[in-house]
């Protein structure tokens, strides 16, 4: 008798767990994503990577605004699933409707917990230059992200990768863990170990304004930044009324008063005595461009000086 199974998950980061569960010998009852958003222009519903995917299988999905109903309570306690597995869902679950399968809700979740819990660990986790990145697969209980883990995997973070590249490689572990770690649940053999709170740390929402560059900083920091916030909301600087957004760089070293244009292919000094050489831009409103094209036709020159406002 095979494994049943709710899955739940929203972005890219979700889509290889839930083709690998599809691929599996186990069962998938239902999937659930987040509902259809419009686009910043209002134009085009966009809907999520993970309801695309299904779609595309001729998987039928479930996208409702919040779970905290009776119609979901009773669709998915009618499913008699044996677990659930989440993934980047990006709802809460409530309580009621985490006691709806024999095995319960587990959850992978794209940090070392207990260090970073919430919505984004991997952006932390490179902007604050940790060593390692990796997965936890945790029960899901009440309060975010602090319930009991069974298994973690860690990878060495190399900083010159950014979020994208991060996740990517994260996605593939989840995915090539999750079929053996669902079997031991499944089997008795998991074993759940009570998070050590007092580690805990927080990997709260990005806000667009933390893009912004301080050029006191040190060149690794600021990498750090660069890296952490690719491709969105983007590290950013201003310069003339306009907002430029880098995308690529690496630590170079040049000297030179902090925000100052030190080459005539955008070497930027900054703290430690140290400078970024970047290499990819996006001035605000146009296409990306490699550092020789973008140069070509700037105003920011050797010489000028990029404040921190």
């Amino acid at each position: 008798m095979s494994l049943k199974i709710v899955f739940m998950g929203t972005p890219e980061f979700s889509v290889t767990t839930l083709e690998a569960l599809i691929n599996s010998k186990f069962e998938i009852l239902s999937i659930y994503t987040q509902p259809p958003k419009k686009s910043k222009r209002g134009q085009k519903i966009n809907i999520s990577p993970v309801q695309k995917f299904s779609e595309k299988n001729n998987f039928p999905v479930r996208n409702p605004e919040n779970l905290n109903n009776d119609k979901e309570y009773n669709f998915i306690k009618s499913l008699s699933a044996d677990i659930a597995v989440v993934i980047a869902y990006g709802k809460l679950i409530p309580t009621n409707i985490l006691k709806t399968t024999k095995l319960g809700f587990v959850n992978i979740h794209a940090s070392l917990l207990p260090k970073w819990r919430g919505a984004a660990p991997i952006q932390r986790s490179i902007m604050n230059l940790d060593p390692n990145v990796g997965i936890s697969i945790m029960k899901i209980v009440e309060e975010l992200d602090s319930g009991p883990v069974s298994n973690t995997y860690k990878i060495k973070l190399d900083q010159s990768l950014n979020a994208k590249e991060v996740s990517e490689k994260l996605a593939v572990m989840a995915a090539d863990k999750i079929l053996d770690v669902v079997d031991e649940i499944f089997e008795g053999k998991s074993n759940f170990v009570d998070q050590d709170n007092s580690k805990a740390t927080y990997a709260k929402k990005i806000t667009k304004n933390e893009g912004q560059i301080d050029w006191k900083s040190d060149a690794l920091k600021i990498i750090g930044k660069i890296n952490g916030l690719y491709p969105s909301p983007g590290a950013f600087f201003n310069f003339n009324g306009q907002r430029y957004k880098i995308l690529k760089a690496e630590i170079g070293n040049g000297i030179g008063k902090n925000g100052e244009v030190i080459s005539d292919d955008l070497e930027i000094a900054c703290g430690g005595e140290k400078s970024i050489k970047v290499f990819e831009i996006q001035r605000e409103g146009k296409k990306v461009q490699k550092i020789g094209e973008f140069m070509l036709g700037s105003q920011i020159r050797k010489g000028s000086i990029i404040s921190n406002v």
